[in-house]
């Protein structure tokens, strides 16, 4: 059986937000036997880790590093669900591996829904100086759990696309070590990953998965991991078409979890099929969420160009849901992007309170 025909979403989250009280009954609730209390966040939340299987291949896995990054979470949770309901796909990959999973590594972020941490640090450069309380205990657990693999799990802006038409809805990397971008064993283990990967899903995802750039970042988490000798993947869940919520990226994010479990119990570090990694397409930047065109402002002389907007995701507080605020992001010339909405405003009129729209403000116009 295929895990997307399997699939089924954890009815305990039905949104993309989630708030880590939640997430924590949810634990407490159903997988208290196999979670762990690891250490605490800057404000004082618990952070835990989950201990799936029973394999020799040790792999370990972590959610929301930012915040504002749901699906990673949404992803191990939606596995779970599915595997609960389809015994024969727990064992296919549960006999194999043995899963550490830290669930939101960052739950003050995640409760604001900020990227960062409580103290407006990015989890993700803080390998080196550690001047998180969070980081420190995803990097002891890594460095000292003699793990076979370590996974990434992030989301992706909708600006990506595969091929500038197509969004990349899901996006691989396999962690450079060095800025020479070499090829090394450790890489190639995780390629042969990504690669069977992409093989099982592009079928249902044609051209929609990508390839992140392996610029080496030296205070990165993965990059770090990978020049320790782990080898490591990260996952980018992306956009999907008409999915601002990303329900649709939710459910292959979590195929895309499964599949490369499945794939690490089968290679159990072997290599093969790694070179399938270059055929990946490379994310390419190419999308605003709205363009409109030819808008004509109200100026003293004749002035006509492109105004970008993308929807900022904000949570206020006591919502179940988070909303989308939408905020200039160009003005003037913007024909070296595309918009996944597009709206021709010749012979409209822009209407608003200020003679020029401003850049990183929330859109305070209107063209009719």
């Amino acid at each position: 059986m295929k895990f997307l025909d399997a699939y089924r979403i954890n009815p305990d989250f039905p949104n993309r937000y989630i708030p880590p009280s939640s997430l924590e009954k949810y634990l407490q609730a159903n997988l208290s036997d196999y979670t762990a209390e690891i250490g605490k966040s800057t404000l004082g939340k618990p952070i835990y880790m989950t201990t799936i299987g029973s394999g020799p291949v040790k792999v370990l896995a972590w959610s929301q590093m930012h915040g504002n990054e749901s699906n990673s979470t949404h992803a191990m949770l939606d596995l779970l669900e599915t595997i609960k309901q389809h015994p024969l796909l727990h064992s296919n990959i549960f006999d194999n591996i043995t899963l550490d999973f830290i669930f939101m590594l960052n739950p003050d972020g995640s409760e604001t829904w900020e990227r960062r941490n409580a103290l407006d640090l990015d989890l993700n450069r803080d390998f080196l100086k550690l001047e998180t309380v969070e980081l420190p205990l995803l990097k002891h657990i890594a460095l000292t759990g003699n793990y076979g693999f370590a996974l990434n799990l992030h989301e992706q802006r909708t600006i990506f696309t595969t091929d500038g038409v197509h969004p990349a809805t899901l996006s691989f990397l396999s962690p450079s070590v060095s800025a020479e971008r070499e090829v090394t064993t450790v890489r190639r283990k995780s390629m042969a990953v990504i690669s069977a990967v992409y093989s099982t899903l592009k079928a249902e995802l044609p051209s929609g998965i990508g390839r992140y750039t392996d610029e080496f970042y030296p205070t990165s988490v993965g990059d770090n991991f990978s020049k320790a000798g782990i080898p490591t993947i990260l996952f980018e869940g992306g956009y999907y078409p008409n999915d601002p919520l990303r329900m649709v990226s939710r459910k292959y994010y979590a195929a895309a979890l499964y599949e490369a479990l499945h794939a690490i119990a089968g290679l159990k570090g072997d290599e093969s099929g790694y070179e399938s990694y270059f055929e990946i397409p490379e994310n390419r930047e190419t999308h605003y969420d709205v363009i409109y065109r030819n808008v004509r402002l109200n100026t003293k002389f004749d002035c006509v160009l492109d105004i970008a907007v993308q929807y900022r995701e904000v949570y206020r507080s006591g919502d179940r849901e988070i909303s989308f605020m939408p905020v200039v992001a160009a003005v003037g010339d913007c024909n070296d992007r595309k918009g996944w909405k597009e709206i021709d405003c010749t012979g409209k009129k822009f209407l608003s309170s200020t003679v020029y729209p401003k850049v990183e403000e929330e859109v305070q116009f209107e063209i009719l």
